[in-house]
């Protein structure tokens, strides 16, 4: 997969898919043109949509394809800290839905002077204090995944569910950037994803990791059809009901047989250190 199926016009994927999950339900004013939340009814349950889309005005041109950038950093904290503060006094906590098609975080001059980091860094916050507070988080990944964008806006969801489609790509920075740090070509990093499932960027070896609770296939990612709606719907109730009888944390993502040693270095950490 090279970086030529990740350029061109902006997806719309998180859009229609927001829009979709969204459409009965009430949209949460005062946010930004490239932050949409809603709030939701998911099977007789509470749940707040958020979706980061493009916004070909944004005032910052970096943050026009869909990159998660101040604004969207911000508001997309904002729109979960919101839920959190209205549910403090609530034994029922809302859930929290990340519809996600990130390209990135926006990198710019202007995005470092004002502190991107610290934006990026709100967003991911709110949603791993939601967690921590009760409030399920399930990440839909409909398009791309990639770099900071994602772990601002998903990757602290306790159940992360993904559309099993090409255009789904999830990873820590694009091959182009890749190539140039670890001094190889494209082809290289390709041929070596083909036998390393971290190197590579499609969604099925991503999957081997372990970090996936629900991997969906669906008759239409960029238009979907009732059932494709239905389906995804019904992962998603199933999702949070497993999320409300599991512990809080991320260690349903360590499930995977990839992910062996992974659990035996923390047991033996929490041995050491307890």
């Amino acid at each position: 997969m090279s970086d030529k199926n990740t350029k061109g016009a902006p997806s719309q994927r998180g859009r229609i898919w927001f829009e979709a999950l969204s459409a009965n339900g009430k949209p949460v004013a005062g946010l930004p043109d490239s932050v949409r939340a809603a709030d939701i009814d998911l099977a007789g349950k509470p749940a707040r949509v958020i979706a980061v889309v493009p916004d070909t005005n944004n005032r910052f041109p970096r943050a026009r394809n869909g990159e998660v950038g101040l604004l969207e950093g911000w508001n997309v904290a904002r729109a979960v800290r919101d839920v959190v503060k209205a549910d403090e006094n609530s034994t029922e906590k809302r859930a929290l839905i990340a519809v996600v098609d990130v390209r990135s975080q926006a990198y710019g001059r202007r995005e470092e002077a004002f502190g991107i980091h610290q934006a990026l860094a709100a967003a991911g916050a709110a949603y791993a204090n939601a967690r921590m507070k009760g409030h399920p988080v399930i990440a839909l990944i409909v398009g791309v995944a990639m770099s900071g964008g994602f772990l601002a806006h998903g990757y602290q969801a306790n159940r992360l569910i993904a559309i099993n489609d090409p255009k789904v790509l999830v990873h820590a920075m694009y091959q182009a950037a890749a190539a140039r740090i670890t001094l190889r070509t494209v082809e290289e990093l390709e041929k070596l994803a083909a036998t390393v499932p971290p190197m590579a960027y499609d969604i099925g070896n991503y999957a081997k990791l372990g970090l996936l609770w629900k991997l969906l296939e669906v008759e239409q990612a960029d238009a979907p059809t009732t059932p494709d709606l239905a389906l995804v719907r019904d992962t998603l109730v199933a999702a949070l009901a497993d999320i409300l009888k599991s512990p809080r944390d991320l260690s349903c993502r360590l499930g995977s047989e990839t992910r062996a040693a992974s659990v035996k270095v923390r047991k033996l950490l929490r041995e050491q250190w307890a």
